[in-house]
């Protein structure tokens, strides 16, 4: 079974993507100087997790010699720091699931594959290998490499006496506090093998995401956009900027694939010179949200005020992750930046201020995002909450709930429920996670990653492939980079107190499993990411079949 391939994730900025072409012939360079030793560094490194693993309990000593396909991308880590600003602009998903920039550095540090990898008579002063076509590139697996027989035999899957013994330990720590919950689930089959405290519901943090992108996949599915458009009343030359909810319409120069408001006042100018009109009163339109836009958790720089009209998540700089405090009223601020764009297009305008369009309102120009699949990716990999809330909300809108912070939480429990998922005990109080009321069980968690696997409901796999990467992508950049990098992919949650995982890996014996850990009452959040590391990168490790 293959990934459906996807639109190219867009959301690293002009800045990181010019620092990757920067970097990219230095990692082609430091492949040659280094290439004998990297050899000699990958084999050094296969043991790392297995040790790992074999330390934690007698049972793990089971655990076999780590394969080197899942070691190719992240055994030779002494390269990853360069390859950073790569892999931080990562392309497209392929067919396999997959970012094309994974590809690309694991290419860079073995010279095998790529159009630009393979020896040549014309840049390459060594005899050795010249005039040779480049070889297929080896890479992290797949995203789903468990269910498609890419890892070779296949054994039993894994034993659940095993894993308690393996995770028992890592679990019962003081660094994951006092109240913890966890769950293994084997995706091919939808059995549980391993739990403790699994339907107990707890505070989720961002892990709450993964159940948001399978709600509004579900809901709306992986190819609606969101439209911007405008409209002009007829006989009062009052002209509505209609905001359709897309958190990800940009101002900037640069849309770099995103829906463009720039664009859009070129359309809408050229509409309204067609039509003799150069001078409009202004108005926004961002009804299609009720309740109140400022967040229960108040002004945060996480989030800005959730609107149904904002240009960059209302940011006031080049930033498109991260907290930084927002612009008050985002759809002033957006149509404020709209207005500067027709006044430079030859349209005069009023100030803007708040209106509704009439039906009969005349359509001029529109522009729409990118498909929903790439803003759910863009959401789970940078752990996006202006994306996150805005999918909630048009969660609602096409359940026919209210489109606020109560109605997109039961849109979202609905939208699960219709899935055949248990959602007992569980509450959304949002779509981001910020809100501590929030409640997931890791059966839950792990019930949802199996099913967006399931080749029965293709719609809800960007809920997989917009997981971070270890050691590549997103929130897990820098993590797992001593092992098991590009092996697991998981969401990160974490609120003051709260620590949370949840995602992917293919274990020893090629078995695609999905885990959630969920943990409560932590004191220090850089040693409950750590200990959450452990765990996952000796599930990775377990041979416990």
């Amino acid at each position: 079974m293959v990934v459906p391939e996807l639109r190219p994730w867009r959301a690293a900025r002009p800045h990181v993507t010019r620092v990757a072409s920067a970097v990219r012939p230095r990692l082609a360079r430091a492949a040659d100087a280094v290439r004998p030793r990297l050899a000699r560094a990958a084999t050094a490194a296969k043991p790392q997790v297995t040790r790992l693993a074999r330390a934690v309990s007698p049972r793990a000593a089971r655990t076999g010699k780590p394969k080197t396909w899942q070691y190719t991308a992240g055994a030779a880590t002494a390269g990853l720091a360069l390859a950073a600003g790569v892999v931080t602009a990562a392309g497209p998903w392929d067919s396999t699931g997959q970012r094309t920039a994974e590809r690309d550095w694991a290419a860079a540090q073995e010279r095998t594959g790529g159009a630009d990898h393979g020896r040549n008579t014309d840049t390459s002063g060594s005899s050795d290998g010249a005039g040779e076509a480049p070889r297929p590139a080896p890479s992290a697996g797949s995203v789903l490499t468990g269910l498609g027989g890419g890892v070779g035999t296949v054994n039993s899957v894994p034993d659940s006496g095993a894993l308690t013994d393996l995770l028992g330990p890592l679990l019962d720590v003081p660094e994951l506090g006092t109240r913890r919950s966890a769950a293994i689930v084997d995706v091919a089959s939808g059995k549980r093998l391993f739990g403790v405290g699994a339907g107990e519901p707890l505070t989720p943090a961002s892990t709450t995401k993964i159940a948001t992108a399978a709600a509004a996949l579900t809901a709306m599915g992986p190819d609606h956009r969101l439209a911007t458009r405008t409209a002009l009343e007829p006989d009062t030359k009052e002209l509505v900027l209609v905001g359709g909810g897309d958190p990800t319409l940009t101002a900037r120069k640069d849309a770099d694939g995103w829906a463009s408001l720039r664009e859009l006042a070129d359309a809408t100018a050229k509409a309204l010179k067609k039509r003799d009109v150069r001078e409009v009163t202004l108005s926004y339109d961002k009804t299609l949200y009720a309740g109140p836009e400022l967040h229960p958790i108040g002004e945060d720089g996480n989030l800005a005020p959730v609107s149904a009209l904002m240009a960059d998540e209302a940011r006031p700089n080049d930033s498109t992750s991260g907290p930084v405090t927002r612009a008050e009223d985002p759809a002033t601020d957006a149509a404020t930046k709209f207005a500067s764009f027709l006044a430079d297009r030859g349209i005069k305008t009023t100030s803007p201020g708040p209106s509704k369009a009439t039906n009969r309102a005349e359509a001029l120009a529109a522009v729409s995002s990118p498909p929903l699949s790439s803003l759910v990716e863009r959401m789970l990999t940078n752990s996006d909450n202006d994306i996150a809330e805005a999918l909630a909300r048009h969660t609602a809108v096409a359940s026919g709930k209210r489109a606020d912070f109560n109605g997109g939480g039961q849109a979202i429990a609905a939208q699960l429920k219709k899935l055949g998922l248990p959602v007992s005990g569980v509450s959304f109080k949002d779509g981001s996670g910020l809100n501590r009321d929030d409640k997931l069980t890791a059966d839950l968690l792990t019930s949802l990653l199996a099913k967006a696997a399931d080749p029965a409901h293709p719609h809800l796999r960007p809920a997989l492939t917009g997981l971070p990467v270890a050691g590549f992508t997103g929130t897990l950049s820098s993590r797992y980079t001593d092992g098991a990098a590009g092996i697991v992919r998981a969401k990160t949650g974490t609120l003051t107190g709260v620590n949370a995982l949840a995602g992917t890996v293919v274990d020893q014996d090629g078995h695609l499993l999905a885990f959630a850990f969920l943990a409560t009452n932590t004191t220090d959040k850089e040693a409950a990411q750590s200990a959450l590391d452990r765990t996952a990168t000796a599930l990775a490790a377990c041979g416990c079949g």
